[in-house]
């Protein structure tokens, strides 16, 4: 699957004309994330993301991107009785469709698209109450397809994102749990 993302993005890339404006640059940031859950009350974590992103094209253009990410949540029973925390450490590869308007050296941008994520590890502390009163809680999926929404600001070789990022499906079945992430980040445009 990731295979055949790089390869898209890496053809609509080349698809575009020589005079298409090009960025390459780096970026890092924070994110929120929760996972609801059935039966059970979620609260957010701190995460971090850091990566490297192009942009491609003049006041539309594409930015494909690659980081990795660490998201999770914590739950809670409903008479508090016992709790439990998992986090993630991801590789994000979103591939967004944006618009930009404003002046060379300050422009705003909003964009969204697909995104392929794949888990590269887990890390979980969950009580044995949980564990034992929901059979199979935190069989997660290693590999998600999702999407990205957000708005951005670029001050000449700086550029600032806000992005919200859901899934298109759980990422445990028997529980319905779906993650919800905001994240902010930073970068630098290279070239």
């Amino acid at each position: 699957m990731k295979k055949y993302l790089l390869s898209a993005a890496l053809l609509i890339a080349v698809s575009i004309s020589a005079k298409a404006q090009f960025n390459l640059g780096i970026k890092g940031g924070v994110n929120y994330s929760t996972i609801n859950t059935d039966n059970l009350k979620s609260s957010s974590v701190a995460g971090y993301q850091v990566g490297a992103f192009a942009r491609i094209g003049g006041a539309f253009y594409l930015q494909p991107e690659v980081y990795l990410s660490s998201s999770g949540g914590k739950f809670e029973a409903n008479d508090n009785s016992y709790s439990g925390k998992v986090k993630f450490t991801n590789l994000n590869i979103p591939v967004l469709l944006g618009a930009r308007f404003g002046p060379k050296n300050l422009n705003f941008r909003i964009m969204a698209g697909p995104e392929y994520i794949s888990n590269l590890s887990t890390d979980e502390t969950f009580p044995q109450a949980l564990t034992n009163a929901y059979n199979n809680f935190g069989h997660y999926k290693n590999n998600n397809v999702g999407y990205q929404a957000g708005v951005g600001v670029d001050i000449s070789a700086i550029t600032v994102d806000l992005r919200y990022q859901g899934l298109f499906s759980n990422i445990d079945q028997n529980y319905n749990q779906q993650p919800h992430l905001w994240a902010l980040s930073v970068g630098f445009k290279l070239l």
